[in-house]
């Protein structure tokens, strides 16, 4: 197991994003099992209060999806320093400035990003094979045209160094595990957050649980 030593400070944080069906949770295992990193995923977060709630119908399913990204960004803030997490979430529910802030509240100072690019086709028919699994709550088969028009703009956030994954999966995983290593264990490392980061110091942005920009799940 690669773990990072002696610890930095600041906070680190991989993204892995991708719309539904895209992969995300089997690439968030396959890292967190080689590393060790701890794990926090939108849909863990969001789906307890979704079996409290019950029924839960789109809206209420948003909302929830909206609280628990910013749940996200508590945590990671309450984190100590030199902290790295694993964060597997569809980005783009949320306009960008939403996560900019959210990770700057959050302390965090180095953001990569894993994009999970599929195909519509690919997107509608891994959704459409795991819709017995999906509890209840989440959007069923009505939601597939919509899964195949969020498939064909959906776009990676960008916010950092980026590397883009098959759905399947990185064909060499031990070159992504490098790739995040190195980058990982950069000193002189900038982002366009940290670039920003004296920019925004004097200025609050309100955040609002019904900012969002493309479809939520």
């Amino acid at each position: 197991m690669n773990r990072l030593t002696p610890p930095r400070q600041g906070k680190s944080v991989i993204l892995v994003n991708g719309i539904p069906a895209s992969g995300k949770s089997t690439l968030t295992r396959a890292i967190a099992d080689r590393f060790g990193f701890p794990v926090l995923t939108l849909d863990s977060l969001k789906e307890p209060f979704m079996a409290a709630f019950a029924p839960v119908d789109r809206q209420l399913n948003r909302q929830l999806g909206c609280a628990a990204y910013q749940a996200i960004w508590r945590i990671v803030g309450q984190a100590p320093q030199g902290s790295v997490f694993i964060i597997d979430a569809w980005f783009g529910f949320q306009p960008k400035p939403v996560l900019e802030q959210g990770l700057r509240d959050a302390g965090v100072d180095r953001a990569l990003e894993l994009w999970l690019a599929i195909t519509p086709d690919e997107a509608v028919s891994r959704y459409q094979a795991r819709l017995a699994q999906r509890l209840p709550g989440h959007p069923g088969a009505e939601y597939l045209p919509e899964l195949r028009r969020l498939a064909e703009q959906a776009a990676p956030m960008a916010i950092g160094p980026l590397r883009q994954v098959a759905p399947s999966g990185d064909a060499d995983k031990e070159a992504l595990y490098r790739w995040l290593l190195r980058h990982l264990d950069e000193d002189d490392y900038t982002c366009a957050l940290s670039l920003r980061r004296d920019e925004t110091s004097d200025e609050s942005t309100a955040l609002s649980a019904t900012r969002r920009g493309s479809s939520a799940v």
